[in-house]
């Protein structure tokens, strides 16, 4: 990282780190089973039907297990990671998912749906696993530079999400629900294999996390706040339309669910290639002016995702939105590292921990409330949450600026 004299905020050059070392590069593996399995419930909700008969408190119910396995599986991997060291996690952690995976294939519908929440919170015990380890066994890579690890553990991350999206859009009259998820699960079985047989790591050193009292002051402090609330809305606007928008679009458009999940692909891959580009704009704009960008391009993308009714209306938010949602956590991570030393993104802690579980919990409430209103509130929320954002960004910049940091 290269900083211009005379430019506080502007770190000019962005570079993805230099992965030689083969436990980072099964870290950065982690990252994209994750990916993987994150990616999953937002593609199969077609699949299990819910374009058809609209039980959307039940979808708000798998998106609720997921989360509460994701949530608790944090705490669970960061008592482990001293103790046994990434590579095992990261082994237990697949492990956990092909376990989910198993289970969900067996509890395809006509199944209770109460089964296939089971599979799911099994599933979300892996993949939070999986990503707390992963990040943790790249955490020299983060030290050094926070914006440039997060933008490539999010470009592997994005990357699973996509395959998975584009697996079950292929397969979608093919083969049987079961027959494609019993298919996923021989990938996260290979890398339990890999991480348990191939790779070694020493126990990790605890990281030093902070405690009530400390928690409690960064309340009553403005700039975390105001990072914790952007991390908040941000997480929050991605999980909701990776979640929601191949259902949305079916009942919105009326197209075919194949064509919903080819849409959503064209999401994923929006925000891949946003991620790759943002490697060659941070050598030529600050990174305030990027985030304020990227905000607008999010918010003009929410606009259109709400508002139209045509496919090309769709593509095109669906473009503005992926790009611009791109770049903002990874510069959100960045400054909110540099401010914050005892943050870690794998991590759930301090006052950032109640912005992240916030954020996994609005898929959860969109369902619950689609039961009750319509499908159209999935794309509410991406929407003024993109608001919130935009309004936040010129906030924490003032803020800054008046605090010299």
């Amino acid at each position: 990282m290269v900083s211009t004299a005379g430019a506080r905020d502007r770190p000019v050059v962005l570079e993805y780190p230099a992965v030689t070392d083969i436990s980072k590069t099964c870290a950065f593996a982690g990252f994209f089973v994750a990916g993987l399995l994150f990616g999953l419930l937002g593609a199969i909700l077609p699949a299990w039907g819910h374009h058809i008969d609209y039980d959307f408190a039940v979808a708000g119910n798998y998106f609720l297990s997921f989360a509460v396995g994701v949530l608790a599986s944090a705490e669970v991997a960061r008592r482990l990671l001293p103790l046994k060291g990434a590579s095992c996690v990261l082994g237990v952690a697949c492990a956990t998912a092909c376990s989910g995976l198993l289970a969900l294939s067996l509890a395809s519908p006509p199944a209770h749906w109460l089964w296939r929440a089971l599979g799911l919170l099994i599933l979300g015990c892996g993949a939070g696993t999986l990503r707390t380890a992963s990040f943790q066994a790249i955490a020299p890579l983060y030290r050094e530079d926070p914006a440039a690890t997060v933008n490539l553990a999010g470009l592997v991350f994005g990357f699973g999400s996509l395959l998975v999206t584009l697996l079950i859009s292929g397969t979608f009259y093919a083969y049987s629900v079961s027959t494609v998820l019993l298919a996923l699960a021989a990938l996260p079985a290979l890398w339990a294999w890999i991480y348990v047989k191939r790779t070694h790591s020493p126990p990790a050193a605890a990281d030093d996390q902070p405690d009530l009292h400390e928690t409690l002051r960064d309340f009553r402090r403005t700039g975390p706040v105001l990072l914790a609330l952007l991390l908040f809305f941000q997480l929050g606007n991605e999980w909701s339309v990776a979640g929601w928008l191949p259902v949305f679009l079916v009942r919105r458009l009326g197209i075919s669910p194949e064509t919903s999940l080819e849409l959503l692909a064209l999401f994923w891959f929006a925000m891949l290639s946003g991620r790759v580009a943002a490697v060659w704009v941070l050598r030529r704009i600050s990174h305030p002016k990027l985030l304020f960008t990227s905000a607008a391009a999010s918010l003009f993308g929410c606009t259109m995702l709400l508002l139209t009714d045509k496919v090309s209306g769709a593509v095109v938010g669906l473009l503005l939105g992926g790009w611009g949602f791109a770049a903002i956590y990874p510069l959100v991570a960045e400054r909110i590292g540099r401010r914050f030393p005892y943050y870690r993104p794998g991590f759930f802690n301090g006052i950032f921990s109640v912005a992240i579980t916030g954020a996994m919990i609005v898929p959860c409430l969109i369902g619950y409330g689609a039961a009750i209103w319509d499908c159209s509130v999935a794309m509410v929320w991406p929407l003024l949450g993109t608001c919130m954002v935009f309004l936040l960004v010129p906030l924490i910049w003032l803020e800054s600026k008046l605090n010299g940091t």
